[in-house]
């Protein structure tokens, strides 16, 4: 079976989930995992599918020309083989939550902190809110705490960056649950 990494990129508007699953589902695909989102305007969608004959890359994107088409930029790589599967990331998960004025530097100084304590962002997501004239900042952070850390570590670690940058960070244990 083949895997494909595609990514979506266009001006928002409604109906692109609809177009994009309903190629899909014409051309018998399975998607396997998938993300997308509005970024400053522009609609954005990756996805990992399959299909259990298709390995043609180049037949499989014409499929898409559609959304071409109606002005949506449309990319599909072939993934190596078991590019396709879930990491098995042990550890406890945790949601990181920032909120500040916005400004230059805070996913990076986050996300250095992080990196450098080894610390898996598994999901990562910001936006503007509030007021124009009084914008906050607001990111959204999952991640994978390694084996002997705790929430309270990352706490501690986010006190210096909570100051430095003037903002607030929380940290909270997410409890997976089980279907």
């Amino acid at each position: 079976m083949s895997h494909f990494a595609l990514t979506i990129i266009g001006r928002d508007r409604a109906g692109i989930v609809s177009e994009v699953t309903s190629i899909l589902y014409q051309l018998g695909c399975n998607i396997a995992d998938s993300s997308c989102s509005i970024l400053g305007g522009q609609f954005s969608m990756i996805l990992i599918i399959s299909h259990p004959e298709l390995d043609d890359q180049q037949k499989l994107a014409e499929s898409f020309a559609p959304l071409e088409e109606n002005g949506l930029s449309v990319f599909l790589r072939t993934l190596k083989p078991g590019g396709e599967e879930h990491p098995d990331l042990q550890g406890e998960i945790c949601m990181i939550s920032v909120y500040g004025a916005d400004k230059p530097g805070i996913v990076y100084r986050v996300a250095r902190e992080l990196g450098e304590k080894q610390i898996n962002i598994t999901d990562l997501n910001t936006k503007l809110i509030g007021a124009k004239n009084a914008p906050v900042y607001v990111m959204m952070i999952e991640a994978i705490l390694k084996q002997g850390v705790e929430v309270e570590d990352v706490e501690d670690w986010m006190a210096g960056l909570k100051d430095e940058l003037q903002v607030d960070i929380s940290v909270r244990s997410i409890t997976p649950m089980e279907l």
